[in-house]
């Protein structure tokens, strides 16, 4: 099915406490119409949060006792079988999927099981990763948590809660950027800003964050880091020349096989010569590739950004290279 007509799932994660489900309850309080469908993921016996939103979803689901990044795929499997089953006899007819991890989910696995699984991949696609991010402990979480940073790497909207007790947020963010550097920062949405986001109609993709940022040189030198984030890293490339899409697309394939784990993001708009194409991935797991036909701005500069952790910038940049000279220019 093209990406069209596949069922967007908008993942919300967080570290614990940070909002998820108020931020949550906020956007189904203003969602479009029919046919949204909430799993709430929480770790315990007893889950409570899928009651607070029971009134506002039309169709609110408990995986509990178990972390769907972990012990509770196979039910997250089950789970969105069973909503196909329902949209296709037409009670109802499902537009998008709500999927609130628990506090210590690492997105990856999760998205890894969507996009692998032979049904899902076909009929669903991942429209949004949204991360709440508590404006008063977030810096202690990501000083303390490795599940914070993986959280915010895989991030691609982090929203700010907690700001009236905490307003400023300078510091914060510049922690956020550090491990995310493209990823946009809100606070204080209203509830028709918040549904936009959450049901993707806020029409900021990750191609376009990309051609905003500023040109730099085909490596980026890595920021200073504080020291909770020391293991973490931002990698970019700007390149000039259009690229083979299959020798990158081998090149990337190889990295990920090698060290998925070491690379928490990755984002770029690729210049392939007769258009461009759009690529997105979390650790081992790519999106479908998304080709636009014609490049959206005027210079033809592909940009790539990746997150690692404990990845050398210089082992990165050779294996690039060896590529280039082996394959051709990239």
């Amino acid at each position: 099915m093209s990406g069209a007509s596949r069922i967007p799932i908008t993942l919300v994660t967080g570290f614990l406490g940070s909002g998820k489900t108020t931020i949550l309850r906020r956007a189904l309080a203003a969602s479009p119409g029919q046919g949204v469908a909430v799993i709430i993921n929480e770790f315990g016996e007893v889950g409570l949060d899928h009651h607070l939103v029971r009134h506002v979803g039309e169709s609110v689901t408990l995986v509990g006792n178990g972390c769907v990044c972990c012990a509770r795929r196979e039910d997250l499997v089950s789970v969105l079988r069973d909503f196909l089953e329902l949209h296709d006899g037409g009670k109802p007819a499902l537009r998008h999927v709500i999927l609130e991890t628990t506090g210590l989910a690492d997105p990856a696995p999760i998205l890894f099981t969507v996009l692998n699984d032979p049904l899902l991949q076909h009929r669903y696609r991942i429209s949004r990763v949204v991360v709440t991010v508590d404006a008063l402990h977030g810096e202690s979480h990501l000083a303390g948590h490795p599940e914070a940073r993986k959280q915010l790497a895989a991030a691609d909207d982090v929203i700010l809660t907690k700001t009236d007790l905490n307003p400023q947020t300078e510091h914060l963010e510049r922690l956020i950027r550090e491990i995310n550097p493209a990823v946009p920062v809100h606070r204080d949405l209203d509830i028709a800003e918040l549904a936009a986001l959450v049901f993707d109609q806020a029409g900021d993709h990750v191609w376009r964050r990309l051609l905003a940022t500023k040109d730099g040189d085909t490596m980026s030198e890595p920021a200073a880091r504080e020291d909770h984030a020391a293991d973490v890293e931002s990698l970019s490339l700007v390149l000039d020349s259009p690229m083979d899409w299959n020798v990158f697309a081998v090149w990337l394939s190889m990295l990920l096989h090698a060290r998925g784990e070491q690379v928490l993001r990755v984002k770029g708009i690729l210049d392939v010569g007769d258009g461009a194409v759009v690529i997105n991935g979390v650790q081992h797991v790519i999106h479908p590739p998304e080709h636009l036909p014609q490049w959206p701005t005027d210079g033809h500069r592909s940009r790539i950004v990746f997150i690692v952790r404990g990845l050398e910038r210089e082992r990165l940049l050779q294996s690039l290279k060896t590529f280039q000279a082996r394959f051709g220019s990239l």
